[in-house]
């Protein structure tokens, strides 16, 4: 097991590709990732090579035997078809969220990985910030009222990232992690063409019928950032709390959680409730979007 090694592709070398050839390429000292060895990447574009790190075709990326694993890092739009590729090829995936753009293809593809024998990973780097392992700290053992989510952000290309309910999955994945299955009430968005300007507004109810709301609000100019308000019967919490740098980035703590699903090191309770968690995010994502776009359907 010791000896063992994994050959990976980086396939899109936007602002996650890059981060992602940066880790494999200087992974942490006796980490699960030093069993991954950076074989080159694949991009549209013509970079020939990347600190080191090659440029391959994609038809060397799937035939290559040497090639165990690909990073997907292409934009939302492109996910479903690539992860498609490399399973079918008998490679493993580590895919940036979201998997799909639509609950059908997640489902089907989940399918396929494991069919085949293979790990299908969805980065979920939201939930490795320290900024939220000290929230779900803090929330943890409480019983909620009601609370809000508020996600503000700069205007993204839908054609490429998809419907907000898909693109902005990080925030559902906080909500069902903190707070447990959640059930779609309703679901609203407003869009102004003109001025770039899109909000969607989810209401959810939790298993004990507690309301949960979720905003997701982007427009030309408009800071990154989260609000929160979670009301407890032990009082309301506004604010982040305070959580300390981490000294292992975000990205390397996913590659290292994705090589230890290759080395069989993640307990088959993990990974299922990790399947769970995914799956029914995208479930939701879809249910969400389906009441965006069809409201007379759904009301009468």
């Amino acid at each position: 097991q010791i000896s063992k090694m994994f050959g990976t592709v980086v396939v899109g070398v936007g602002i996650a590709g890059l981060a992602r050839i940066r880790d494999l390429m200087n992974p942490m000292p006796s980490s699960p990732s030093e069993h991954l060895k950076l074989f080159g990447f694949v991009s549209r574009r013509s970079f020939g090579s990347i600190n080191e790190a090659k440029q391959i075709s994609l038809e060397d990326a799937l035939r290559n035997k040497d090639i165990h694993a690909a990073f997907i890092s292409t934009e939302n739009r492109s996910h479903e078809e690539t992860i498609r590729m490399f399973l079918e090829a008998g490679k493993h995936v580590l895919v940036e969220y979201p998997m799909a753009l639509s609950a059908k293809a997640a489902h089907e593809l989940w399918e396929m990985a494991e069919q085949k024998d293979k790990v299908l990973h969805v980065e979920h780097i939201e939930l490795l910030t320290e900024e939220y392992k000290q929230l779900k700290k803090e929330v943890a053992g409480k019983d909620l009222v009601k609370g809000t989510l508020h996600f503000t952000g700069s205007v993204l290309d839908e054609n490429k990232s998809g419907f907000p309910a898909f693109s902005g999955i990080a925030r559902l994945t906080w909500l069902i992690d903190l707070f447990g299955d959640l059930t779609v009430t309703s679901a609203t968005r407003e869009k102004q063409k003109d001025k770039n300007y899109s909000r969607m507004t989810v209401h959810f109810q939790t298993a004990n019928k507690k309301p949960l709301t979720w905003i997701e609000e982007r427009g030309p100019g408009m800071r990154r950032e989260k609000k929160i308000n979670f009301c407890f019967t032990s009082g309301c919490l506004e604010n982040f709390p305070e959580a300390p740098r981490s000294s292992v980035g975000l990205f390397m703590q996913d590659q290292n959680l994705f090589a230890k699903k290759l080395l069989g090191q993640v307990s088959k309770e993990e990974l299922a409730a990790e399947k769970w968690r995914i799956l029914r995010c995208l479930d939701l994502a879809e249910v969400i979007q389906q009441y965006c776009e069809e409201p007379e359907k759904i009301y009468s």
